[in-house]
């Protein structure tokens, strides 16, 4: 038997998640909590298997929850269970430790699939969630410029030397260079001009 806890905020829910599950005979909920918090102590005791976590929950999200777990009992399986789909959310969990990440429109046939899938040590992914993150491993989000190197880029764009940056940040003309450098290779440029151009395009100057 695969022993599974639910996570979620809404009984309802919960209730539902628990009559689909125990109708597949290897799957068995030995644990139900309506919050991150309660998750982190029911886990301690309920041992599971595999924990379908909810994203969204008040006080502490099932990404912080996943993440407590996750530090004591290192093998634990996760599966987030949700029914938001967005990059930031799904790299959150993902980040945290998640084994897999489901839509709450999945049939129990997928659902139970997935549970015995992520149960072996397997990663399960919604379709279109998978789809998600290969877009932004093959179009990652530029990397975004420090306070410092903005304040620079707005002295260059206003026709500063290194010399006169550096006296009006009151830093060298060293770390001015080195300022530039970084910007220069966050923004995918080789010059002063391509990288103000660049940095406009992008609205990062304000």
């Amino acid at each position: 038997m695969i022993r599974v806890m639910l996570v979620d905020d809404h009984p309802v829910v919960r209730e539902g998640l628990r009559g689909m599950l125990e109708a597949e005979p290897d799957l068995t909920v030995v644990g139900e909590a309506g919050s991150g918090d309660e998750a982190v102590a029911l886990d301690r005791v309920a041992l599971p298997d595999v924990v379908l976590m909810d994203l969204r929950m008040p006080g502490l999200d099932g990404v912080g929850a996943t993440k407590r777990i996750l530090r004591e009992r290192p093998g634990r399986r996760i599966v987030v269970l949700t029914t938001y789909e967005t990059d930031a959310d799904i790299l959150r969990a993902v980040e945290a430790g998640a084994s897999g990440y489901l839509l709450k429109d999945a049939s129990r046939a997928e659902l139970a699939n997935a549970i015995r899938a992520a149960a072996r040590g397997e990663t399960v992914l919604a379709p279109s969630v998978a789809g998600k993150l290969v877009n932004r491993v093959r179009n990652p989000e530029p990397q975004g410029l420090s306070a410092r190197e903005v304040e620079v880029l707005r002295l260059v764009a206003k026709g500063g030397t290194n010399a006169d940056i550096g006296r009006a940040l009151h830093i060298s003309e060293a770390t001015v260079k080195t300022h530039l450098l970084r910007v220069f290779g966050k923004l995918g440029v080789s010059d002063r001009t391509a990288a103000v151009t660049t940095a406009m395009a992008r609205n990062l100057l304000g």
